[in-house]
């Protein structure tokens, strides 16, 4: 049995900022997935069903970002789920948008709802670390990841897509294999565009032999 978690704030007023993408994705696996309609429990929001045959709990912890660990604590202890089984999806400062990550255990790095997981269930969960990218100083962090994704962020479908699509993988615990189905997906492989070595030209025919002779070539000349 997997636990995927997705990290975010609750209420209308958060639901398209970038601190929120944990829950768009866990949404759009639900989506793509047909999982049931998420219900109220644990403190969270939660669904049940299955990817490639596991058994996955798909969670939203509705207690503001900074107390997600409650949420996730007394899932996985209803369960009996190991941290080993916990996947968690949230915002990271320091990928590029669009780029995502895995890691297994490490340091929160200042995120509050890993923090608050953590001080719950300790280091060992597996962060699913999807890139929004830095405003470029940290007094103007707080109000970036709280801020809307801009609709020039047209990297954002395809990055959800992506992982909605991979999944199962993920699910079945073939971390390498999820990353590369993402990856196809938001950095396809550009076409060919021709740029290889110009092709030699074609040789010029060397002309004729003139076989006439040369009073008939005076001849012609006049004629």
């Amino acid at each position: 049995m997997r636990l995927l978690v997705g990290l975010g704030n609750p209420g209308p007023q958060y639901s398209h900022t970038r601190h929120n993408i944990g829950f768009m994705a866990v949404d759009r696996i639900a989506e793509d997935h047909g999982f049931p309609p998420f219900r109220s429990k644990f403190n969270g929001l939660l669904s049940e069903g299955a990817l490639r045959g596991t058994k996955t709990l798909l969670l939203k912890p509705q207690t503001f970002m900074n107390l997600s660990g409650q949420s996730v604590a007394e899932a996985a202890r209803f369960f009996k789920i190991s941290v080993n089984d916990i996947i968690v999806f949230h915002d990271e400062l320091d990928l590029a948008p669009g780029k995502l990550k895995i890691k297994k255990g490490g340091g929160h790095a200042g995120h509050n709802g890993l923090r608050s997981i953590q001080s719950h269930l300790g280091p060992d969960f597996t962060r699913v670390r999807l890139g929004i990218g830095h405003p470029g100083h940290k007094d103007a962090v707080s109000p970036y990841v709280l801020g809307t994704f801009a609709k020039s962020d047209t990297w954002l479908d395809d990055l959800l897509h992506g992982l909605a699509k991979a999944a199962p993988d993920l699910a079945a615990g073939d971390f390498p294999r999820f990353q590369n189905a993402v990856a196809q997906i938001t950095n396809p492989p550009r076409p060919s565009t021709g740029t290889g070595a110009p092709a030699m030209p074609e040789p010029t025919p060397e002309p004729a032999a003139d076989a006439r002779s040369p009073l008939q070539r005076l001849a012609d000349r006049f004629r």
